[in-house]
Order: structure tokens, then C-alpha cells, then sequence
């Protein structure tokens, strides 16, 4: 889990901004470069400008519009993130397109906002993810995707293989991760020591392929719900 940061007038929140329309481009800008604590550092048009101008800014906060005209932005999450360590991506998009959200988290995006957002919100939001916190629920996002994945013959589907290799115990505590419970929570539920349960989430992220506690919500989800917790 990322350290809490903060950030002042003299070391900013570096923010890069990606979407295919000028006015919100230039309104976004305007309006983040207005607080003392943020500055924008760059911005792009396109899916290949922003991989192509991104990574040398070394932005805080990548705001990144979801479609774009060569591709999409959940893409240039993932890959920026791989190339600027510590990176916090914010989906920005003008509708509410759930397969985009949990796409979004999957490629481990930190948050997700509608363009309709207040602009007072759209700034709180940027200082959340800068700061090392998502805005991202794990339990409301295991549900979302237990209902997209609602089954209506009521035949469960196999396990993914990154599913199968988890221990019955990980299985256990990845499920109590869906539900949104805390490691405190968890190491109650299953008698085990707090530390115990950080070490078993530790090695159950790894097995996963994934860094943040709502992706494995995620994979949480594809888990059998009759299964015993």
C-alpha cells in the first residue's frame, strides 16, 4: 500500500491531463492550476501523444479521458503506470460505463469520476489519489461485479487460474476482502493475528498478479458465492 503524501504551494501535485477536446482540456487545466498545491505539467490529445509526453513530466496524478480517438485511456493507465513508479491514474469519462470501471481497476487506476463532476469535487479528488488513497471501494466493487456477472442459468463458472492457485485460506480471506472487511475484521472472523492476515493478503496479491486490495475485489467477485466463508 502506498505511503500517505502531502503536498504544498513549493512541491505540488503534478498533474498530466489526457482527453481528445481542447474547451475540456483547457477547463481542466484552468481549473486545477488555480490551487496553490496543484500544478498541470503537460497534457495530451491522443492515447500515443500522452505515452509519448507522460512518463518524462513524472506527474503525481494522471487524469486521463477514458475514450479516446486511437485507443482508450484505460490502456495508457496501465502502461503509464508501469513506466512513472508511484503513479495515481483518475478515469475521467462522460458517462457511466460499468465494463470501463472495473476495466479502470483492473489496470490500476485509483479513481473513477463522471466529466459531469463540480469542479470543487474534481480538485478533492486529485489530492485523494496524489495523496496515496483510492477512491475506489472494494466492497461496493465486488458487487458491482458479482451483478455483471450474474449468471441467469445459475451455473457457476470455473475459476480463473490466478483463483486456483490460491490456498483454501486465501480463498477464505480474498472473500472477506470482497466483503469489505479490514485485516483487523478479517484475523476476528478467522481467529487469526492481524499481522497474519497482512502477511496472507501479501502473498495473495502476489499469486493474483495484482498491487491493490480493490483489484483483488475484483477477482474476489468470480469467487463461488455458496462457498463457506
Amino acid at each position: 500500500m502506498p505511503e500517505t503524501r502531502t503536498f504544498t504551494e513549493q512541491d505540488p501535485v503534478r498533474v498530466f491531463l489526457l482527453d481528445d477536446h481542447e474547451v475540456v482540456r483547457r477547463g481542466l487545466a484552468d481549473l486545477l492550476d488555480a490551487e496553490p498545491d496543484i500544478a498541470v505539467v503537460g497534457e495530451a490529445d491522443t492515447a500515443a501523444h500522452a505515452l509519448t509526453r507522460g512518463p518524462a513530466l513524472r506527474p503525481h496524478v494522471a487524469v486521463l479521458d477514458v475514450r479516446l480517438p486511437d485507443g482508450d485511456g484505460i490502456t495508457v493507465c496501465r502502461e503509464l503506470r508501469d513506466r512513472v513508479p508511484g503513479l495515481a491514474c483518475l478515469m475521467l469519462t462522460s458517462f457511466d460505463d460499468e465494463d470501463a470501471l472495473l476495466d479502470a481497476i483492473m489496470a490500476g487506476a485509483a479513481g473513477y469520476v463522471l466529466k459531469q463532476i463540480k469542479g470543487s469535487d474534481l480538485v478533492s479528488a486529485v489530492r485523494t489519489v496524489a495523496s496515496g488513497q483510492s477512491m475506489l471501494d472494494p466492497a461496493t466493487t465486488a458487487r458491482l461485479m458479482r451483478s455483471l456477472r450474474a449468471d441467469p442459468a445459475g451455473t457457476a463458472p470455473a475459476l480463473p487460474p490466478e483463483l486456483e492457485a490460491l490456498s483454501p485460506r486465501e480463498r477464505d480471506i480474498l472473500a472477506l476482502i470482497g466483503d469489505g472487511l479490514t485485516n483487523r475484521e478479517i484475523g476476528k472472523r478467522l481467529y487469526l493475528s492481524e499481522k497474519t492476515v497482512k502477511n496472507h493478503i501479501s502473498r495473495l496479491l502476489a499469486k493474483l498478479g495484482v498491487q491493490r486490495r480493490v483489484q483483488a475485489a475484483v477477482l474476489a467477485s468470480q469467487l463461488d458465492p455458496q462457498q463457506p466463508r
